[in-house]
This record gives C-alpha cells, structure tokens and sequence, in this order.
C-alpha cells in the first residue's frame, strides 16, 4: 500500500475536533443560543469587541466569554446570606474542627456583646400587660 493512501487511512479515523465536549458545530449551536440569552448590553459589547462565532478561536473564545456573563448573572441572584453561607461553606473545608469551633465561640461572644450594646443604647421602656383570664 502507498504511503498516500496510509495516510488517508489514518486521517478519515481522527476524531473530531472539541472543545468542553462540542463538537464545531455544536459550539456554534450553544454559543447561538445562550448569545440570545444574554443582555442587550451585554451583547452589544460583545459585537463592539469582535466575538463572533465563526471559526474555532472565535467560536472558543465565544463560548468562554459567554460562560463568564452566564457566572456573573447567577452571582447576582444570590442574596447576600446565599454569598455569606458558600464562603462559609468554602472557609470550612481549610480549616480543622478545632478552628471551626473556636471561630464559632468567638462569633457567639462577638454577637452577644453586640446585643448587650444595643440593649444598652435603645431600652425597651414600654410595659406589655398580657391578661390571660378571658
């Protein structure tokens, strides 16, 4: 067999190019779809600053600025308590049991404290009469 032919053996036996598990095609089809989805703004900035979705760095490209507004959106649905419950979350898994506690013990005296003050500053100074005989 030629060497010619070997290689166009070998060739027609590659597989497809990808990126994050797309195929061309079907990074262009997501990109289309989520581009929609986004802002107007945001997809005016996108088409001022030259992301377009053709060829494999432009659809790549794309597709990761794509990603980074889809983030941005789902952080600013969040509470503040959802942020400060994850950082908690993500705080914890560095640090010993140990560090935990004495963390947790020292936020409880803080938050006592802080209460102490502000009954200190805003006494409660009305009386309440509960009659229970009816």
């Amino acid at each position: 067999m030629s060497q010619k032919k070997i290689n166009q053996k070998n060739k027609s036996k590659s597989l497809p190019r990808t990126h994050q598990k797309f195929t061309y095609t079907q990074l262009q089809a997501f990109n289309k779809q989520c581009r929609s989805q986004l802002r107007p703004d945001d997809r005016q900035w996108l088409k001022e600053n030259g992301y377009k979705n053709v060829g494999w760095d432009g659809a790549i490209a794309l597709y990761e600025k794509i990603i980074d507004y889809k983030a941005k959106y789902d952080l600013e649905e969040e509470s503040l308590e959802d942020l400060f419950l994850e950082a908690d979350r993500i705080g914890n898994k560095y640090q010993t049991s140990e560090e935990i506690e004495a963390f947790q013990a020292a936020l409880a005296f803080e938050v006592n404290a802080i209460g102490d003050l502000i009954d200190q500053q805003f006494p409660d100074t009305t009386t309440e009469f509960i009659d229970y005989g009816t």
